[in-house]
């Protein structure tokens, strides 16, 4: 009976003491109660800009009059009606990274703007100029014109350091609303499958990024730049918690790219790769599922030099897993020009380590850009030789020489009935092959016995007759 009561007491005492420590934990302030991001947007709001940007946009009176079958049943004689011009504005957002006025936002924001203006948080209006731009990335930078050397500025943080889970703030001006700030976490790191075109290295998030919030900052909890929100994913338009935001690693050549004239820098080890699968891996008996194995080492290169062979496997790039071409290319993209970078290899069932410097691809002089014109097929596309340069430049996923890529396809031309695309390389005409633009150009205007094209379009190679 006694031990029962003994029980009983404890029992009681342990229940009290449970009762009493939520008790001491409560909020006991205004200041306890209060869980709030406050702080932190005081302090980065300043930084974040609006971004409207003006661009002329000729509109047709009707798509039959430049349509190339049209001309051909009804002549030239047909006169075709001169296109009227509208001023069409859009909105979008960014960031100062400079105290000089430095902006940072999406390429996309001030594509084709012939008038930006940059609205502070202030109130504050300055007109600006682009300074860089880098197409491949979709990210851009724009000097403010003033004199201020004292403007308020965000610093970068290093977008390796994030782990998903981490809470973040999502800043920007969506649907031209004025300066909204939205939070969320990390959803997740290095997506390279959602349809962008750039490195394919994307943060995703759940905080609400919508249309507006273009070029505006991912901003960690100690206030700095870890990524600019770009994109989301939606059936509807609107926020349905996945957005994605390009690495603050990314931004820093742009911003080096300023003191340049605007030039990226590109590098390469002078290799040719090919994305290891699971089904590759099992068929080969290899000793790992997953990175990049070499299939061609071009001579002279990096590559050469340091001891790389065909067929090692890359896994790892400055301490970083490598599982596939993009992300290799992510690592070379952010990799510092004359500065060795840590490449480990698989050999067999060895395991290598190489310091590398990577260098810049090598270019011929003058390559640039050709228009092609004329009575042939290709009328109308926009096409440049195929060097390592460009290769890497447009990301092809091979760094080869000879041949000459598509670059754009004109619409209203006899190009856009072609089939073929941006990216698309020719590799021949007619049986010679096509070692350059210049060459491509003069050979369409010699033939008058019709054309046979053949092009690479990713790893299948197609013939087209005309």
């Amino acid at each position: 009976m006694k031990k029962n009561i003994f029980f009983v007491i404890g029992f009681l005492r342990a229940s009290f003491s449970l009762m009493a420590d939520p008790l001491e934990m409560l909020p006991c302030s205004q200041e306890q109660i209060q869980l709030t991001f406050a702080p932190i947007v005081k302090k980065i709001a300043p930084a974040v800009v609006s971004i409207s940007a003006a661009r002329v946009v000729k509109e047709r009176h009707s798509p039959f009059f430049e349509d190339p079958i049209f001309r051909h049943f009804f002549g030239e004689a047909v006169p075709v009606p001169a296109p009227h011009a509208r001023v069409q504005s859009s909105l979008g957002s960014g960031v100062l990274v400079k105290a000089d006025g430095l902006v940072i936002t999406n390429d996309h924001v001030i594509k084709q703007a012939e008038e930006i203006k940059v609205i502070l948080a202030d109130g504050r209006e300055y007109h600006a100029q682009v300074v860089a731009r880098d197409v491949r990335t979709d990210l851009a930078a724009l000097k403010l014109k003033t004199d201020e050397k004292n403007l308020p500025y965000l610093e970068l943080k290093d977008a390796d350091t994030l782990q998903v889970g981490d809470l973040v703030l999502a800043v920007g001006n969506p649907f031209g609303f004025g300066q909204t700030v939205t939070s969320g976490i990390v959803s997740g790191l290095a997506r390279n499958s959602v349809g962008i075109k750039d490195f394919r290295s994307l943060i995703q998030t759940d905080a609400a990024i919508n249309p507006g919030n273009s070029g505006g900052p991912m901003i960690t909890l100690d206030g700095k730049v870890v990524g600019i929100n770009t994109a989301i994913f939606s059936n509807t338009g609107g926020s349905i918690g996945i957005g994605f935001a390009i690495p603050s690693n990314l931004v820093v050549p742009v911003i080096a790219s300023v003191d340049r004239g605007g030039k990226i820098t590109r590098l390469w080890l002078g290799v040719a790769l090919k994305t290891i699968s699971s089904e590759i891996a099992l068929k080969k008996n290899m000793v790992v599922s997953k990175g990049v194995s070499i299939s061609q080492i071009y001579p002279n290169t990096p590559a050469e030099k340091a001891g790389l062979k065909e067929g090692d496997i890359i896994v790892e790039i400055n301490g970083h897993e490598i599982v596939n071409e993009a992300a290799y290319r992510f690592r070379l993209a952010i990799a510092k020009q004359n500065e060795a970078s840590s490449i480990v290899i698989i050999r067999g069932t060895e395991r290598m380590s190489f310091n590398i410097i990577p260098e810049i691809p090598p270019d011929n002089p003058n390559n640039k850009p050709q228009a092609l014109y004329g009575r042939h097929p290709l009328s109308g596309l926009i096409v440049v030789s195929l060097t390592p340069a460009v290769a890497t430049e447009l990301g092809l996923g091979f760094e080869a020489q000879g041949g000459v890529v598509v670059l754009q396809v004109e619409p209203g031309t006899p190009a856009s009935l072609s089939g073929l695309l941006p990216g698309d390389v020719i590799l021949e005409l007619n049986g010679k092959a096509s070692i350059s633009a210049d060459q491509l150009a003069r050979n369409l205007g010699r033939s008058r016995q019709g054309w046979q094209i053949t092009f690479k379009r990713g790893t299948e190679v197609f013939v087209q007759n005309w």
